[in-house]
């Protein structure tokens, strides 16, 4: 998703510190088994997942260049906010990419600020954005 659709808001030098060809499996498995991991397949194929923390911060989130803006980010989200509800998270937030940033403001989240940050030398744009909720 990151070379193939976050490719047209970031340099390819940006993507390609984003999301390393060789990045370390192990560590990554690591701290998703640190998460709340929701994974969304179709026909035995990852087509989008999303990561709760408990104190509501949603960490990596990403839904595959072939099933974009077909409802599976928006089915994640929900069972996020499902997960934050029974936690007793009342406020969601992320740092969301150039290019997320839209759905995540169709979901009610607001920005908070621009920001810019370093990713293996490549400083990159992202946004603070939060959503404030009341638990049932």
């Amino acid at each position: 998703t990151i070379h193939e659709v976050n490719i047209h808001d970031y340099t390819q030098e940006q993507v390609d510190a984003w999301a390393p060809a060789n990045m370390d499996i192990e560590v990554w498995i690591k701290s998703l088994g640190s998460k709340f991991t929701y994974v969304a397949e179709e026909q035995d194929k990852i087509i989008g997942f999303g990561e709760l923390e408990a104190n509501g911060h949603i960490d990596r989130f990403y839904c595959h260049k072939d099933f974009q803006r077909k409802g599976v980010g928006k089915k994640i989200l929900e069972q996020i906010e499902l997960k934050a509800h029974s936690l007793g998270v009342e406020k969601l937030f992320t740092e969301a990419s150039i290019t997320a940033k839209p759905f995540f403001e169709s979901q009610g989240f607001i920005v908070i600020k621009k920001q810019e940050v370093e990713r293996r030398g490549q400083k990159l744009i992202n946004f603070v954005m939060e959503k404030h909720f009341k638990n049932c």
